[in-house]
């Protein structure tokens, strides 16, 4: 069995890397540093499916993946640009 650096069966996630992949770069967060992200992403699971902060969020995303530029997005891409 194979296993990414997270102890994850690499069957299991080979799909879904390049959609977060892609995810994150929409966000402006590819440079990011990957703890960073991954504290975010904690976070983010703790938010309760359905709470007004859910749907806050949900309504940036939708948003986003709408948009066709840039313009929705992160109001740090050019800070985020230098981030490791």
């Amino acid at each position: 069995m194979n296993v990414t650096d997270f102890g994850f069966p690499y069957s299991s996630v080979k799909f879904q890397v390049p959609l977060l992949g892609g995810i994150v770069v929409k966000a402006g967060l590819s440079k990011a540093d990957r703890a960073f992200l991954l504290g975010g992403l904690i976070e983010l699971a703790r938010v309760i499916p359905g709470s007004a902060e859910h749907r806050r969020l949900r309504d940036i995303g939708e948003k986003a993946f709408k948009a066709s530029s840039r313009d929705t997005l992160s109001p740090h891409i050019e800070e985020n640009a230098g981030w490791r």
